[in-house]
């Protein structure tokens, strides 16, 4: 796997590394040392698929708060995505900043998003599908939310929304509450 650290402290993009014959190839997508290696936490609790039927769907800004914080490790298996990511961590240099990967079938590519980031996405294609590898179990008593228009990131969707969900639609901005106080 090729691990490159994006503009955001600590949040990678992972290319694989493919072994190629006749058949076709082979490449890894998750190495629990590989990922102590660089720093990263190698927990699985547990994994969940995501399928999406319109082009333009949009889904987040989610993150959980303490003593639930999760990692990600996301992947567009099916179709494409403009996957974002937002730092919430107050102590860290690129806090409040963001950055959009894109993330299709056809360049395998996960995103790993750490601890205490808002992450969300929107379907560049009809049919996409994504999975996502989780730290965590799901705790809805410490999920919180930000809307994905929200001034204070600035985020450019690369499409019309044709798709959210009510509650993606409610989350109070930003500015109106601390992190980890709009649940």
């Amino acid at each position: 796997m090729l691990f490159t650290e994006t503009a955001l402290k600590g949040a990678f993009v992972i290319d694989i590394e493919q072994r190629q014959d006749a058949r076709g190839f082979f490449a890894r997508t998750f190495c629990a040392q590989e990922f102590l290696d660089h720093g990263l936490k190698p927990t699985i609790a547990q994994c969940n698929l995501a399928f999406n039927h319109k082009i333009g769907t949009l889904r987040g800004m989610h993150y959980q708060v303490a003593p639930a914080t999760e990692v990600k490790l996301v992947r567009c298996t099916h179709g494409a995505i403009y996957d974002v990511i937002i730092d919430l961590r107050p102590e860290s240099p690129t806090y409040k900043l963001h950055i959009g990967v894109e993330l299709t079938a056809q360049n395998r590519r996960a995103l790993y998003v750490p601890e205490m980031f808002a992450h969300g996405y929107q379907t560049l294609t009809d049919q996409a599908e994504v999975v996502y590898q989780m730290s965590e179990f799901y705790a809805p008593d410490y999920q919180c939310g930000l809307p994905y228009n929200d001034p204070a990131f600035g985020i450019e969707w690369p499409l019309p929304v044709s798709e959210i969900s009510e509650k993606d639609t409610c989350w109070p901005l930003f500015e109106c509450n601390s992190v980890g106080a709009n649940k």
